[in-house]
């Protein structure tokens, strides 16, 4: 056998599992085994370790729904926590732990995850799991020469304490949950920017080559501003590069957090120009930010494999905006270049009041800007109207 599932729908008995635990022959039942997902309840977890095998490639390790609330079995964590750290690491390509944190479950079980991480070989490949680690446990992980997909809301090592400098894999896939971005991307830009450069390898060379999707998470607290968006440059061959963040939630009052400017937002774009997939925040609906429609000009023209794309511009003045970009130098040579094909510009929460010229004058500076885009995905229901006009104008 080579997989196993072991969850809450398991029709199996705890003297059932006691069978096979006092029966176990020499190597286990499962000695082939290479791939095991668990889902953590009170009866499988004392037999759990009928299933580990030295041959595992994937693990997958959850907690139980039924423990996703005040029902966590705060008794149950110590237990846990020896168990995950048995876990055989020798093979392992693919971890991920889905924990949740609620009564201090990382408490117990950062520990056990390190040591499992400590463990693992040139096989690993992939880590998701929001439970933090120990420093050397992080040290360890990011120099795996395979290592390449990691998912963690956990913070980064204390700099000064380690042991061995910092010396990043060529990950290609980086998701920061929470406020792991908090902490990681300054001492991304730190990394980068206190390095000599006549050193040859530094401590992000390869993982700035490779790195082509990077997910920000829950961005709780933080603002979108131009710190954040130098950081990002740093990764010029990004594919995907997600923000996922509200200003606030939808339905509640609030303030925009958005505060790049046109500027800014050019210099971004000019640094990824590999981006397919781009989301700065989810746009709001103050219309107070600095950015207006002309930001989407070098987004366009420096980002021509884009398709998808979610951004704040102000809409107070967009027909005048629109107006002035033929007018304004800094648009002139883009604007003579090839455009992307982006075909639904996302805009969200953003307002839109308009008379009927104005559509029309706002339906043709957006094709100008986008000649593919055919629809504006927003809650406001002038943005449909105005999805109807642009696929009018592209239809003459």
């Amino acid at each position: 056998m080579r997989e196993v599932v072991v969850n809450e729908r398991s029709t199996l008995r705890a003297d059932t599992f006691h069978k096979f635990l006092s029966n176990s022959p020499a190597g286990g039942w499962f000695p082939a085994l290479q791939g095991l997902t668990w889902t953590i309840t009170r009866s499988n977890l004392p037999y759990t370790n009928l299933f580990f095998s030295p041959h595992l490639k994937k693990a997958f390790i959850y907690l139980s729904w039924w423990w996703y609330g005040p029902d966590v079995p705060y008794d149950l964590l110590p237990t846990i926590a020896s168990t995950i750290s048995t876990l055989p690491t020798s093979t392992i390509q693919l971890l991920r732990a889905g924990v949740d944190n609620r009564r201090g479950s990382w408490e117990y079980l950062k520990e056990s995850l390190s040591s499992v991480v400590l463990g693992c070989g040139p096989s690993l490949t992939e880590l998701n799991s929001p439970i933090p680690m120990s420093d050397a446990a992080i040290n360890h992980l990011i120099r795996l020469p395979n290592f390449r997909t990691w998912n963690t809301e956990g913070p980064p090592p204390s700099y000064s304490a380690l042991s061995l400098p910092l010396l990043f894999s060529p990950l290609t896939e980086l998701t920061l949950g929470d406020s792991a971005a908090c902490g990681w991307l300054p001492l991304f830009k730190r990394l980068e920017h206190s390095t000599s450069i006549a050193r040859a390898v530094t401590p992000l060379s390869r993982m700035k080559e490779s790195l082509t999707l990077l997910s920000i998470e829950n961005l709780d607290g933080s603002i979108i501003d131009v710190a954040l968006a130098t950081t990002i440059q740093i990764f010029r061959n990004l594919i995907t590069l997600y923000v996922e963040y509200y200003c606030y939630a939808p339905g509640e009052e609030g303030e925009c957090t958005f505060k790049l400017n046109n500027d800014s937002v050019a210099e971004l774009a000019t640094a990824l120009p590999q981006i397919e997939s781009l989301l700065l925040g989810y746009p709001c609906a103050e219309n107070t930010c600095a950015t207006t429609v002309a930001c989407l000009v070098p987004i366009s023209a420096c980002c021509v494999k884009l398709q998808t794309l979610e951004i704040h511009f102000n809409t107070t003045n967009i027909v005048e905006d629109l107006k002035n970009i033929s007018e304004d130098p800094r648009y002139q040579a883009l604007r003579s270049l090839p455009r992307c094909t982006l075909a639904r510009l996302g805009v969200y929460h953003l307002p839109l009041a308009l008379d009927e010229p104005g559509f029309e004058t706002v339906a043709h500076g957006m094709i100008d800007i986008f000649p593919s885009l055919d629809h504006c995905a927003g809650r406001a229901g002038n943005w449909g109207k105005l999805s109807d006009k642009i696929v009018k104008v592209q239809d003459l």
